[in-house]
């Protein structure tokens, strides 16, 4: 049904930049509360951003100030730019949508992309 896809990932120095993107299918995108995830090996998955229908966003606090949530409701797309990558950084990074219909919550994920940040 609604199916989300994630590009953009790949491998990049630390200091640097990489933008990734989530499109998603369907007719509701609008509606949808987009969030990025991240999960590296042996560690537990990580909420790092968050974006509202609305818009509004926030940050896990491993990410704030260099990471920054958008969305294009024209192009049924949510972008996560990120700044000033460091090792850390390194993970599969995962889309989420989440919405509330007829007092039943449903999520959809993505199928993730790597991240690696190395020298």
């Amino acid at each position: 049904q609604v199916q989300l896809v994630e590009s953009g990932g790949g491998l990049v120095q630390p200091g640097g930049s990489l933008t990734l993107s989530c499109a998603v299918s369907g007719h509701r995108f609008s509606f949808y509360a987009m969030a990025w995830y991240r999960q590296a090996p042996g560690k537990q998955r990580e909420k790092v951003a968050a974006i509202s229908s609305g818009g509004n966003t926030n940050y896990g606090d491993s990410v704030k100030g260099r990471f920054t949530a958008s969305r294009d409701n024209a192009k049924n797309t949510v972008y996560l730019q990120m700044n000033r990558l460091i090792p850390e950084d390194t993970a599969v990074y995962y889309c989420n949508a989440g919405e509330t219909r007829f007092g039943i919550t449903h999520n959809y994920w993505g199928q993730g992309t790597q991240v690696t940040v190395s020298s």
